[in-house]
Order: structure tokens, then C-alpha cells, then sequence
């Protein structure tokens, strides 16, 4: 198991990527995919047309995100946490990632700064 932290800069105030990261009409938007997403802890989420699911552990409005993300049948919780901080230019995005099983942990940083930050930030320049 490996542990994943990386800073990302989208421009955008940190409300606005709050909202894309969490409406599901608005990550659709953003990805071209399908997404289910809600704000309501507990909940089951699934992005990229289930490619990624999980469950929502808990949000902070316009600051933060806890999500666990499934893969397979591991027994270790994978937990992401987004955490927006505010910068002159927009949003600061604090990812850390823990407990990505070895074989999925090169797609799932590819993943992250192309399809999830990569492309919201293209989203918000356009």
C-alpha cells in the first residue's frame, strides 16, 4: 500500500471548486462523464461512469472533502482528503490519498493530475 500527497492549483475561488468536486451535474460538466455525488455523509459516490466509487465520509462546505475509495476487496481503507485552501490566484488544493494498493498506484497518480485535477483546472481556464 502507498500514500499519495500532491498540491494542485485551480483558478477558481475555493466555494466554486467545492461545488464542481461535489454536484454531480457540475462534475459531469468538467469530466464528460457520468457522476453520482452528494453532500450527504454516508452516501455511495461514483465517477468516470463508475470507474471510481466509493463512499462520502464527511464534507466542510467551500473546504474540504473525506471520501473512501474502493478498490476491490481490500481490507485497508483507502481515504481521500481534498482540502481547499484560498490563494490570490484561485484555489489551492491540498490531495492526500492513503492506502492505494501497489498494482493501481501509478494509474491512480496519473489519474489524478490528468483526469480529476488536470481536467478541472482546464475546466475553469477555458
Amino acid at each position: 500500500m502507498k500514500d499519495f500527497k500532491k498540491y494542485y492549483s485551480i483558478p477558481a475561488v475555493p466555494e466554486d471548486v467545492y461545488h464542481a468536486l461535489t454536484n454531480s451535474s457540475t462534475i459531469r460538466l468538467w469530466t464528460g462523464e457520468p457522476a453520482e455525488m452528494t453532500t450527504v455523509p454516508g452516501s455511495e459516490f461514483s465517477l468516470w461512469d463508475g470507474s471510481i466509487s466509493g463512499q462520502n465520509i464527511s464534507f466542510e462546505e467551500g473546504k474540504k472533502i473525506v471520501q473512501e475509495w474502493y478498490f476491490g476487496d481490500q481490507q485497508e481503507k483507502s481515504i481521500v482528503t481534498i482540502t481547499l485552501h484560498p490563494q490570490k490566484q484561485g484555489t489551492s488544493v491540498e490531495l492526500i490519498h492513503t492506502n492505494i494498493p501497489d498494482e493501481d498506484f501509478t494509474e491512480i497518480i496519473r489519474g489524478w493530475n490528468k483526469s480529476y485535477f488536470g481536467s478541472l483546472a482546464d475546466f475553469y481556464r477555458e
